[in-house]
């Protein structure tokens, strides 16, 4: 093999690296990005659970005072 043959292959063979390492650099920040949208979705997922339950809260606090009212207000009518 001639020393421009020679050349030649080492230089594929660093492109051929070169080649991998982007494709693994690639793949790496690929499951990165992954990682996080999935983490942000559960973050979102876990904030909606929470305005829920606090809406639910709310809604049974509003009744329970509204159920209060009536009662006094029956009460107070009964005893007129």
């Amino acid at each position: 093999m001639s020393t421009e043959e020679q050349a030649r292959e080492v230089l594929t063979q660093h492109r051929h690296k070169d080649e991998q390492r982007q494709e693994t650099m690639l793949n790496r920040a690929e499951t990165e990005v992954d990682n996080l949208t999935g983490a942000d979705s559960q973050t979102q997922k876990h904030a909606r659970e929470l305005a829920a339950q606090e809406r639910h809260h709310d809604e049974h606090l509003k009744e329970t005072m509204l159920n209060r009212a009536k009662s006094e207000v029956n009460d107070s009518s009964d005893s007129d």
